[in-house]
């Protein structure tokens, strides 16, 4: 673990926050060229598809997948962001684990704001089941407004009566909409991403006037997690979001709920994009896959990504 590659990691980053609010165009565009600079491993294939009513990028290894499915939610504050900007993330979770991956290109806010991200991740869940998928051999995973969205679209497919899948993995998830975590002002400092303005006025497209106080919009202080499957929660210490992921952790752990809060210290919001360039951030990648190859369960190991 290298204190000078954290360090250079952190420059780059500030150098990328603005001083101000940005119009969604011009955000949308400073995100696609910074996620061009991350490493994505070269032995995997990408292919365009339709999943549900959404585009979607299928992924997989170049050798061909082992039987399991990982859904896939990019960030980008439900405002920026595709699953092209997140395959540095999706690839190296395909690669590591040699499960295919399905990464939803959902409804970005302005444009559509809540509840309609979920409404297309939740239908893309649906799609795979309706295929004739075990949701035993499927795991949700997503990054930061990703990460929100694979613990959300469980708790709509749980009211929705599907059944869950086998588990869930978030890098530095967003999970409260009110934005009342400690960590939303103690660490303002270390975080070289974020500010509390910069999130309150993505957040505030998103929500487009809906009441915060709600288990889709802030999961992290209102969601009852009873019957949640296995979940894997990564965040850095120098994140205003870190609360978000150790108060949902401690109500998955008085719900019963098999929770693993992975903290790594000193680095930033969604480290593992810079997979490749950061030790932790490799690191942090070899422990989630683990996670999901010990939790990923099919009912035979014949079942390729053609079933």
């Amino acid at each position: 673990m290298s204190k000078e590659q954290r360090a250079q990691v952190d420059a780059m980053m500030r150098q990328q926050r603005p001083e101000g609010p940005r119009s969604v165009e011009a955000i949308r565009a400073d995100f696609k060229a910074l996620m061009a600079r991350m490493v994505v491993p070269d032995n995997i294939r990408t292919t365009q598809t339709t999943l549900g009513n959404r585009p979607a990028l299928h992924v997989e290894p170049n050798a061909g997948p082992r039987a399991g499915t990982i859904l896939y939610f990019h960030g980008g504050g439900w405002v920026i962001g595709s699953p092209e900007t997140a395959l540095s993330l999706t690839g190296h979770l395909v690669a590591k684990t040699g499960f295919r991956a399905y990464s939803v290109d959902y409804r970005l806010a302005p444009e559509h704001p809540f509840p309609a991200a979920i409404e297309d991740t939740l239908d893309a869940y649906r799609s795979l089941l309706d295929s004739g998928e075990d949701p035993s051999a499927i795991a949700f995973a997503g990054d930061s407004a990703g990460g929100g969205l694979a613990v959300t679209t469980c708790l709509a497919a749980r009211d929705a009566g599907l059944p869950l899948p086998a588990a869930v993995v978030a890098f530095s998830p967003g999970l409260d909409a009110t934005r009342t975590g400690e960590s939303m002002d103690t660490k303002q400092d270390v975080d070289p991403i974020f500010t509390r303005e910069a999130v309150e006025h993505t957040g505030a497209m998103y929500l487009a006037g809906a009441n915060p106080h709600q288990p889709l919009l802030s999961p992290a202080i209102l969601a009852d997690l009873t019957s949640f499957p296995p979940t894997l929660l990564q965040v850095g210490t120098n994140e205003i979001l870190l609360d978000d992921s150790t108060r949902l952790a401690a109500r998955a752990r008085a719900a019963g709920v098999d929770v693993i809060l992975d903290v790594t210290a000193d680095v930033p919001h969604v480290f593992q994009a810079f997979a490749g360039v950061l030790d932790e951030a490799d690191e942090a990648l070899d422990r989630a896959a683990l996670f999901l190859s010990q939790r990923i369960r099919t009912k035979s190991s014949a079942h390729t990504s053609a079933a």
